[in-house]
């Protein structure tokens, strides 16, 4: 184990661990794109919100941890790029931009290589780090989804508020602790930290 943590440099991502490569870059940008997307079909209606609660935010999330910041926005670029096409994989197998949670898509971008940084960094090694990390990454998607919804959906800022954030706050808690024990978990498994 001592000679596998030494060929670990510094600020990889889980990624990192496959051998290097273009096809394997493309592979990872191509399934972290169709993960989301099956993600997003994992959805629940909720009572009041256009917005459905799905697995997407927590895919993208993991994508970008996984993938690294580049990867992680090419990912979520090519997932939001094939919806906007017309791939019907966005929440309830919807495509394109009329979508009123549209806006939580592009913040799925933008959180996507936030989190992908901080994993360059080491966020992803440890439960209280990648809790943070997490937590950074709901904030980014709700500060571009929430205004993108009001604007939308014709709502008051409370009212976007009240039907487009307060009501995944608590799935959003259990998603950052999934994320707290997956990721660091995953780097005790393969035995590098």
């Amino acid at each position: 184990m001592s000679t596998a943590t030494a060929t670990v440099r510094p600020g990889a991502v889980l990624a990192d661990l496959l051998p290097s490569s273009r096809v394997r870059d493309a592979a990872l940008v191509v399934g972290g794109a169709v993960l989301t997307g099956l993600a997003a079909q994992l959805s629940v209606p909720v009572p009041g919100s256009p917005v459905p609660v799905t697995g997407q935010t927590f895919a993208a999330l993991l994508v970008g941890t996984a993938l690294g910041a580049r990867r992680g926005f090419l990912s979520l670029a090519l997932y939001a790029v094939a919806g906007v096409a017309g791939m019907p994989w966005f929440a309830d197998g919807k495509s394109g931009t009329g979508l009123v949670s549209f806006g939580y898509i592009l913040g799925m971008l933008l959180a996507s290589a936030a989190v992908g940084a901080l994993a360059r960094r080491g966020a992803d090694r440890s439960p209280l780090r990648m809790a943070g990390a997490m937590i950074l990454g709901e904030a980014i998607i709700y500060a571009v989804g929430v205004p993108y919804l009001a604007l939308a959906a014709h709502l008051s800022a409370s009212q976007a508020i009240a039907a487009g954030l307060t009501p995944f706050l608590i799935g959003d808690a259990l998603k950052a602790a999934l994320a707290m024990g997956a990721l660091p978990t995953a780097w005790k498994l393969v035995g590098k930290r």
